[in-house]
């Protein structure tokens, strides 16, 4: 089943539904009922396979960067859902590639668990 985001006059998501696959019917969700599709099985710019939550080898079923929540907002520049910037994150920025927002500092790879310090800009050990 497709699912579907409807917007505010801000392009902020207030509401997502479950409705027909475009291909299941005569109409087109997006023009007649005025809403955006969204993908359940993407976010940050990828598409993740529903069994395994790995990413899925046809790349092609991405869509819109994330999948929608209430409180997104749509760009119809970018035709994208991007999700509201963490509260108390004021440094991190928007991935353009992705849509998601990031640390402006990359996360360890070492195995280790680590927290976000606004403070001062690094991740902590946790």
């Amino acid at each position: 089943m497709a699912h579907y985001a409807y917007l505010d006059e801000n392009n902020i998501v207030i509401k997502v539904i479950v409705g027909i696959d475009e291909d299941q019917g005569d109409e087109n969700w997006e023009e007649f009922y005025g809403a955006k599709r969204t993908s359940y099985n993407t976010k940050h710019g990828k598409y993740y396979d529903r069994e395994t939550g790995l990413p899925h080898i046809d790349q092609s079923k991405a869509f819109r960067k994330n999948y929608a929540g209430i409180g997104y907002s749509y760009d119809p520049v970018r035709d994208a859902f991007i999700p509201p910037k963490p509260e108390g994150y004021n440094s991190w920025i928007l991935n353009e590639q992705t849509c998601s927002w990031e640390a402006p500092v990359p996360y360890p790879n070492d195995g280790q668990e680590y927290c976000w310090n606004e403070d001062t800009l690094s991740w902590l050990n946790s």
